[in-house]
């Protein structure tokens, strides 16, 4: 196996870290900007997102550190992925670290996979700057 597809974006919001925190773990306002599933910050909770076309992908919380950190394996079973959150105060906001991470890029569908999050995580990230404004 080559080495797995990682991606990686930095945005930065005028918002504190308590207010993107919740957005990423509160199922109410998750759903608002990316997908509707039971999402909690409790290491061993077992979740799924409804992603539309794309059916529900079960998830597994794997470390949490309140208004720090926030992982969780997307999709176990295939293409089984991690998604880490990471998030640092600045001046007047935080910077949001994503790093999703372990696309088999061997394979058509874990590389299918890579392409389309890839091309996708911008927008996510740009609604979820809409969701903490409203």
């Amino acid at each position: 196996m080559s080495t797995p597809g990682i991606i990686h974006l930095e945005q930065r919001y005028p918002h504190p870290p308590s207010a993107v925190w919740r957005a990423l773990t509160d199922p109410e306002l998750h759903a608002r900007w990316w997908a509707a599933g039971d999402v909690r910050p409790v290491v061993g909770h077992r979740f799924t997102l409804d992603m539309g076309q794309f059916g529900k992908q079960p998830c597994e919380v794997i470390a949490v550190e309140p208004e720090r950190l926030f992982s969780y394996r997307f999709a176990t079973g295939s293409p089984d992925t991690t998604i880490t959150w990471r998030l640092s105060a600045e001046a007047g906001g935080t910077r949001l670290s994503l790093t999703h991470e372990g696309f088999d890029l061997d394979s058509p569908m874990g590389r299918a996979a890579w392409e389309g999050m890839k091309g996708g995580w911008p927008a996510v990230l740009e609604r979820l700057g809409s969701a903490l404004g409203a």
